[in-house]
């Protein structure tokens, strides 16, 4: 691709880093952001550099924050005796898109995935089990649920998490495989995933 100046260039192959944008889509991109008021290209690089260098992660969940805690983990109406464990971020999203659970969440930050070199003590799966352990009584963990990929990887960590949970006393469950094998959470109709909360099952590492 020939381009008419340096500086579009420099601009076009770093917006097609990003995942899912292509040199094409990254031009449009480009040539739109040219087209508008000088204000709107401050405000996006003030929004992104803000967000590099101001985002947190939950200390407790490992969700994306604003603060320390994020708002799920603080919010009053949430049942905190209930974790969904998910493999990111998007999963979060997308359960809280379908309007069906008001438990907590914990992010793993990925799968165990021997293949790749990923085992537990790369994910946060101890602190997973810390929080049900040293719990408070009036927030005592009673359910966990595993709200992970239908792929070998996350049932490999479904294994794992559940073999470490059976000795501390909690109900493991798993969401109902409405989710096709081989599915992302994250690209699952709400009404699905939303069904699958509500009908999960239970899960047994024996």
């Amino acid at each position: 691709m020939n381009f008419p100046s340096k500086l579009i260039e420099d601009a076009v192959n770093e917006i097609s880093r990003l995942p899912g944008i292509g040199k094409k889509t990254a031009l449009r991109l480009v040539l739109h952001l040219l087209k508008q008021k000088e204000n709107v290209t401050e405000d996006l690089s003030q929004a992104l550099l803000a967000l590099r260098k101001d985002i947190k992660y939950c200390s407790k969940c490992h969700n994306v924050s604003d603060e320390t805690v994020c708002s799920i983990c603080k919010g009053l109406k949430r049942d905190k005796s209930i974790i969904c464990v998910v493999e990111d971020i998007p999963d979060v999203l997308a359960i809280e898109n379908t309007s069906q659970y008001q438990g907590l969440y914990h992010v793993l930050g990925g799968v165990i995935s021997p293949m790749q070199g990923i085992g537990p003590d790369e994910l946060k799966i101890e602190s997973l089990f810390e929080r049900v352990r040293i719990a408070p009584d009036d927030e005592k963990v009673q359910e966990v649920i595993l709200a992970l990929p239908a792929t070998m990887e996350g049932d490999t960590t479904a294994f794992y998490i559940t073999r470490q949970l059976k000795d501390l006393g909690v109900k493991v469950s798993t969401i109902a495989r409405g989710i096709p094998v081989g599915g992302e959470l994250e690209y699952t109709d709400e009404v699905t995933l939303g069904r699958s909360i509500l009908t999960r099952v239970n899960y047994s590492a024996d």
